[in-house]
């Protein structure tokens, strides 16, 4: 299963740690991604989205 969000798409982005030294070795920064019941397409569906997207609103949530 892909780490993207299903409403914007964000997904994995690349980056160093550097420590003190100034020393670099890859890491990712992965999304924060939730399992959520939303209507999509006037389904209730279980679909994962990212917070950034349940805080702004984009994700209408299916009652249980």
């Amino acid at each position: 299963m892909a780490n993207r969000c299903f409403y914007c798409g964000k997904g994995p982005q690349f980056g160093n740690n550097v420590s003190h030294a100034k020393n670099r070795n890859r890491r990712i920064f992965k999304p924060n991604l939730q399992r959520v019941r939303a209507v999509v397409e006037n389904t209730p569906r279980r679909v994962r989205v990212c917070s950034s997207c349940m805080k702004a609103g984009r994700v209408q949530k299916a009652a249980c």
